[in-house]
């Protein structure tokens, strides 16, 4: 924002200077020019007064004060005779009459006076022609020319117009220093509110944009946006509270619920035995709904410090937890990972409940087959869930991780398994996806970011197993 701010200041400044300069180094230019030809036509003037008596009588010329004029000024001096040809001529050694064709020339035998400009090819320069005419009583005896090259006047035209540059460049330099503290000062409450804007995106609902210096209507927005934060940060902590203290609470009860579904086992008729294993059925799904708010509700919290963890340990321990499980479905549970460490960066106990929650949603849609996979690409580490189970459209894929979509509803399951899998990696820096693989199945993907080689690997103390 400061930059476009600036570049204001300066279009504005440079309309403004241009309009001035420009007309004045014109009018400059102009007004030099004129002083040097009515300079010279009054010289001119004057030695057409000399020379009027001579060429009144056709007596012999006296050349002595042209050439006196010529050496002091630089002009060069033409006398001519009514017949159009040079009696005196500063800069010829013999008379010429090629002159009388001059427009100038013409125009003074016939009684005109004429200024005119023109360009000198042989002198390389502009030349400045006055002709006055020679007369007396209203009858023209010749006429007086005039030419000096304009050289010195358009040196001091150039040196006046570079000196106008300067000025323009000091004020547009002086106007851009001046408009940058300016729209820094405009644009530092923008920054900040952007910067807590920024915060409050990235997890931290505590961040505030209160006692910003700026002028009052932002000084209100920012009031109003700290008042809209601080709204928002009891909204989401009162859902974190309702959802964390309500998984609390139904857990207890729907734990002994099941355990009194599971005692009347001996003790129901076998008509009746379909409809008790579908109740045990849905409180085990309860249950896992409850662990999965109960995880999402610890995951939506503030962001937690990271360790230094083997994703590769990580994943053979999964490997080897879900083994068992895998066999008792019928499915095959392969892995492939590096010999060596692999150390990333995440939240504690982040890798084994994102690889817990993978397995068993492949396990239950695998296909008779899941691969896991550990795969070091550059700045970040990724594990794969891979199957060859249906898959899922190009739809479904992108809302896959959405919270509390399961797709088919006759599937198993909460609903939460990837939106806490995408949340978890998230936390960590890193992220979730999910890709269709040819010739069917799904291959779930989390990237976590890789740590230094030679960082220590915490102790994964505390990991738990599947369920």
């Amino acid at each position: 924002m400061t930059p476009r701010v600036l570049a204001g200041f300066l279009v504005v400044t440079l309309f403004v200077v241009a309009v001035l300069i420009v007309p004045f180094g014109a009018f400059v230019g102009d007004r030099e020019r004129e002083r040097l030809a009515i300079g010279l036509e009054r010289d001119a003037t004057v030695l057409a007064s000399i020379y009027e008596e001579t060429l009144e009588g056709r007596l012999p010329v006296d050349d002595t004060l042209a050439a006196d004029y010529a050496a002091r000024t630089g002009a060069r001096v033409v006398v001519i005779d009514a017949g159009g040809i040079s009696v005196v001529d500063t800069g010829a050694d013999v008379p010429r009459d090629f002159l009388s064709n001059r427009a100038e020339v013409v125009a003074a035998l016939d009684g005109e006076r004429a200024t005119i400009t023109r360009h000198s090819d042989t002198l390389g320069t502009d030349l400045l022609f006055v002709a006055v005419p020679v007369a007396s009583g209203g009858e023209v005896y010749g006429a007086v020319r005039l030419s000096l090259p304009t050289s010195e006047v358009d040196q001091r035209v150039r040196g006046f117009w570079w000196s106008l540059a300067g000025v323009g460049v000091v004020v547009m330099v002086s106007v851009g220093l001046v408009g940058w503290v300016a729209a820094r000062s405009l644009t530092r409450p923008v920054r900040r509110l952007e910067s807590t804007a920024a915060q409050i995106a990235s997890g931290d609902l505590g961040a505030r944009a209160t006692d910003i210096d700026a002028p009052g209507e932002l000084a209100d927005l920012a009031r109003t946006f700290d008042e809209m934060a601080s709204r928002v940060e009891a909204l989401v902590s009162q859902q974190r509270a309702f959802v964390s203290d309500a998984s609390h609470q139904l857990r207890t009860p729907l734990t002994a619920l099941r355990l009194r579904l599971e005692n009347l086992e001996g003790s129901v008729a076998p008509e009746d035995r379909a409809d008790l294993d579908a109740a045990i059925d849905e409180t085990e799904r309860l249950g896992q709904l409850v662990e999965q708010l109960l995880a999402l509700a610890r995951a939506d919290r503030a962001t937690p410090e990271l360790v230094t963890v083997d994703a590769a340990a990580v994943a053979a321990e999964r490997h080897e937890i879900w083994s068992a499980v895998a066999e008792e479905a019928g499915v095959e549970l392969t892995i492939d990972r590096p010999a060596t460490a692999v150390p990333v960066r995440a939240a504690a106990g982040a890798l084994e409940q994102v690889l817990d929650n993978l397995i068993d949603n492949a396990l239950l849609y695998g296909g008779g087959a899941v691969h896991l996979g550990v795969v070091a690409a550059g700045d970040v580490v990724e594990l794969h869930v891979a199957d060859r189970g249906p898959g899922l459209g190009g739809e479904e894929l992108a809302k896959a991780f959405d919270r509390f979509w399961r797709g088919d509803r006759t599937r198993a399951g909460s609903g939460l398994g990837l939106a806490v899998v995408r949340r978890l990696a998230e936390l960590s820096g890193g992220t979730a996806e999910l890709w269709a693989r040819d010739g069917g199945g799904l291959d779930a993907v989390v990237t976590f970011p890789a740590a230094a080689s030679s960082t220590t690997v915490d102790d994964a103390a505390g990991r738990s197993g599947p369920g």
